[in-house]
């Protein structure tokens, strides 16, 4: 039946009546802070808080924690379409929220689908019970002590990565130092995690390598549209059973899993690893539910373990041996510790040298200060929540916002904060500034997991190069540096290239 007398004239009925009713559903939903009686920048319809100039989300959300940090806010809402986002600036509240007040947010809030996505369905993602239970059972395979049983298993890839630079000094070629170190750090976690040589360095392509730089692509329209809708719609999306993990991936990952599993099965193997931890659970219970971890949560478990070992730790090492290439002072001064310590130790590198050396410890904090490869945490409100001495109540199902990137650039607490020095995190320093100024591993109980492993190999990578070649920036550096848009983690534009130079 036509609304009017013509087909073109009942569309333009239709498109304007669909175009109000959203304008007023995205005015109502636009005005949730104000009802709140909470501080927000305001939005406009539809993309909601304008948050900056285009780029990664992190700098863009850095952008956000400046502007309510210059009008003197604790904390503030932003709309993200059509979605209410609460954004905590003052770290006494980020204290609340990350550790004193946890069990209020315990949940990140990232979408997940075990049905459609099982590898979503990680440590990293789920949430409630089971996220509880699985925590406590993997906890102890990042304690020192299991740290040093995999020591030996993750020096052996360090003789591979100097092989590798050395090449490049031979053919007086400038290196691409995120992937000649993403190579070595997916052979180290295809070792301790899977017990597989990945063979990262002799094969150009190998499949780690390539699926490993996929997860964190995260350019194309049709990833883009689902991420969007998943984020935005996440019960719909579970209902039309959306993956955000590229099935040729899921694949690749799950299929790896399947084979050693059943290899190490068939064959009795027990080795001191993730994967092993992970089997001794298969048949323990693991929940409230009184069930044992299936298949697909081991997988899930491996596939998150692998892509957070390798990518993080490449990233740290690559932004801490960028600066220490622009700064020839402080990368002597680094080197001179590596040299010193290791006189100790009959010029080896063990786990209990790189635990004595202080000032290397002081530059990864100050890289990871500068260039966190996670920028941003989330949170989500699981029970409504009365923020302290205020009058505002959070309420469940809220998604939280801490911009790490805009509290490590804090003038408050860093002073100059553009500049690398890494004399801010002498013992002195530190003990001058509040505890959470400096989170790039998040905090308290969801505090990253593999925060000891991470910064064992990043240590380990960083010692084997600075002992035996200096660094200086190659002009196919693009300056200053431009962050990738699309990448999951802080990623740069056109690569670091640097020159390498034999000792």
């Amino acid at each position: 039946m036509l609304l009017t007398n013509s087909i073109c004239g009942d569309l333009v009925t239709i498109f304007l009546t669909l175009v109000t009713v959203l304008t007023l559903y995205f005015k109502w939903c636009h005005q949730y802070w104000e009802k709140l009686n909470l501080p927000s920048l305001p939005p406009s319809i539809p993309f909601g808080t304008s948050l900056g100039p285009k780029g990664h989300f992190g700098l863009r959300m850095k952008h956000i924690y400046d502007k309510m940090r210059q009008k003197g806010w604790k904390h503030g809402g932003i709309y993200l379409m059509q979605r209410p986002f609460y954004v905590v600036v003052d770290l006494d509240y980020v204290k609340n929220i990350m550790t004193k007040d946890f069990h209020h947010f315990s949940d990140r809030g990232i979408f997940h689908n075990e049905k459609a996505d099982p590898l979503s369905a990680h440590l990293f993602n789920i949430s409630g019970p089971k996220w509880r239970n699985l925590r406590s059972k993997l906890t102890p395979t990042f304690t020192s002590g299991k740290m040093k049983l995999m020591f030996q298993t993750l020096l052996d890839c360090e003789v591979n990565l100097r092989k590798q630079v050395e090449q490049h000094y031979e053919a007086k070629k400038p290196i691409d130092i995120k992937e000649v170190l993403g190579c070595f750090t997916t052979d180290i976690i295809g070792s301790c995690a899977f017990g597989l040589d990945c063979n990262s360095f002799k094969e150009e392509n190998s499949p780690f390598r390539v699926y490993g730089r996929r997860v964190f692509d995260r350019s194309g329209f049709i990833r883009t549209l689902k991420r969007t809708f998943a984020s935005n719609f996440p019960n719909l999306a579970k209902l039309v059973n959306i993956a955000l993990v590229p099935r040729d991936i899921s694949d690749f990952f799950i299929n790896i899993v399947k084979d050693t599993v059943e290899y190490r099965e068939k064959n009795k193997i027990v080795r001191n690893d993730f994967l092993q931890l992970l089997l001794d659970l298969k048949t323990e219970e693991s929940g409230n539910d009184g069930t044992a971890l299936t298949f697909e949560e081991i997988a899930a478990q491996s596939f998150v373990f692998f892509i957070a070992g390798f990518e993080t730790s490449s990233t740290t090492m690559a932004f801490a041996l960028y600066e220490l290439a622009r700064h020839q002072d402080i990368q002597d001064q680094v080197r001179d510790e590596i040299e010193s310590v290791l006189k100790k130790y009959d010029g080896k590198i063990t786990y209990e040298a790189i635990q004595e050396m202080s000032f290397l410890g002081q530059v990864i904090d100050e890289a990871l200060r500068m260039y966190p490869p996670g920028p941003l945490v989330p949170r989500r409100c699981v029970k409504d929540y009365k923020v302290p001495n205020t009058d505002v109540v959070i309420e469940k199902g809220v998604m939280v916002l801490i911009p790490i990137l805009g509290i490590h650039y804090d003038e408050k607490y860093y002073p100059d904060p553009e500049k690398f020095d890494p004399e801010r995190f002498s013992e002195e320093n530190k003990a001058l500034r509040h505890s959470y100024a400096h989170i790039p591993f998040g905090e308290g109980p969801r505090i990253c997991i593999g925060l000891r492993f991470g910064l064992m190999q990043s240590k380990v990578g960083l010692v084997s190069l600075l002992r035996n070649f200096k660094f200086t920036v190659n002009e196919k550096t693009q300056e200053p540096l431009k962050m990738k848009t699309n990448s999951l983690v802080l990623a740069v534009e056109g690569e670091i290239w640097l020159n390498v130079h034999r000792l």
